[in-house]
């Protein structure tokens, strides 16, 4: 399986993905420490999160996949909503929480 195909099984095969530098509990960098506590603010305490730094292949890969250049990357339901800017932009607005409100469960 490439690896391409390994993170459309993951961004399909659940409501929220993140991609991210550490884990929620120990972020590793100050974008990734944000877009988990934007997630938390809107409720989302399960979502399913990658870390990058343990697969330098899903790390290069993400970025193709999405053709966004940089990491954390946020996805719900199988769609690529952007990175910590766009995730605060959008939280700031009230959009997030209307499109993490529409993820399965």
């Amino acid at each position: 399986m490439s690896v391409q195909d390994t993170i459309k099984q993951q961004v399909e095969g659940h409501p929220v993905v993140l991609y991210m530098k550490g884990s929620p509990k120990m972020p590793m960098c100050g974008f990734s420490a944000t877009a988990t506590e934007i997630l938390k603010r809107c409720g989302i305490e399960d979502a399913y999160t990658v870390d990058v730094l343990q697969n330098p292949e899903i790390r290069e890969g993400i970025k193709t996949f999405a053709n966004w250049p940089t990491i954390p990357q946020l996805y719900v339901n199988g769609e690529f909503v952007g990175g910590c800017d766009i995730m605060k932009e959008m939280y700031q607005s009230g959009e997030l929480q209307k499109v993490l409100s529409a993820a399965k469960k």
